[in-house]
């Protein structure tokens, strides 16, 4: 399937209200404010197949469990260190990102089995992730450990389209459609290897905020 026909396959079925889609926009962080820090989750997540938009993950979440990420932490350890608090794992298939939609299907796994799978092969991601409430919107803010760290990326994720968003003036630039940014990409070409680039990039061209999802509100915190 071509890359035309994908985009007009995701569309149409979004329109249809097909559950194995997720709608989301997400977001550049130098730093989450500590007030934010709530709500937290332990995640490690193999990537056995990431290519071209297209990914085969399993995830194993320890809820309530917080951790000081560095660029010296290892997804191994810190799973070894966690096991028993893993309660949830799922094995997670998606499609390319268009526009902010994407085709994602998910099935839960005993816990036991995501760890082993976690733990047997992939490329290892870890990351805390955080729930917070605001605006008119829950979002989820990832800070990453490991070879991806300082990186801090925020989410919000709809049911539908995300439009008209109050953008949280932590937020500094939008990703939503820049693969570099993707988890599968993350655990291919981490994100340590290629920040001063970015870097770079941000100060020549500056912040960019997509607007064609109708208008956007500053979030004051």
């Amino acid at each position: 399937m071509s890359d035309d026909r994908f985009d007009e396959f995701t569309a149409a079925d979004a329109d249809r209200g097909y559950a194995d889609f997720e709608f989301e926009r997400r977001f550049f962080v130098r730093e989450l404010p500590a007030e934010l820090r709530d709500a937290p989750a332990l995640i490690v997540q193999s990537y056995f197949l990431a290519d071209d938009g297209y990914a085969l993950r399993v995830r194993v979440q320890a809820g309530e469990v917080d951790a000081d990420l560095s660029i010296n932490t290892d997804p191994a350890e810190l799973l070894r260190a966690h096991v028993a608090d893993i309660d949830f794992a799922a094995v997670t298939v998606k499609g390319p990102a268009v526009g902010g939609t994407r085709y994602e299907a998910e099935r839960q796994l005993d816990p036991r089995v995501g760890v082993e799978l976690v733990r047997r092969g992939g490329a290892p991601i870890v990351k805390i992730r955080y729930a917070v409430w605001l605006g008119a919107d829950g979002w989820s803010v990832d800070v990453f450990g490991g070879a991806n760290h300082p990186l801090v990326v925020a989410e919000c994720e709809r049911s539908g389209p995300v439009t008209s968003l109050q953008i949280p003036d932590f937020c500094v630039t939008e990703i939503t459609d820049d693969r570099r940014f993707s988890n599968e990409s993350l655990s291919m070409e981490p994100y340590s290897g290629w920040a001063p680039a970015f870097a770079a990039e941000l100060a020549s061209v500056g912040p960019m905020f997509r607007q064609d999802f109708g208008p956007n509100t500053h979030l004051s915190l």
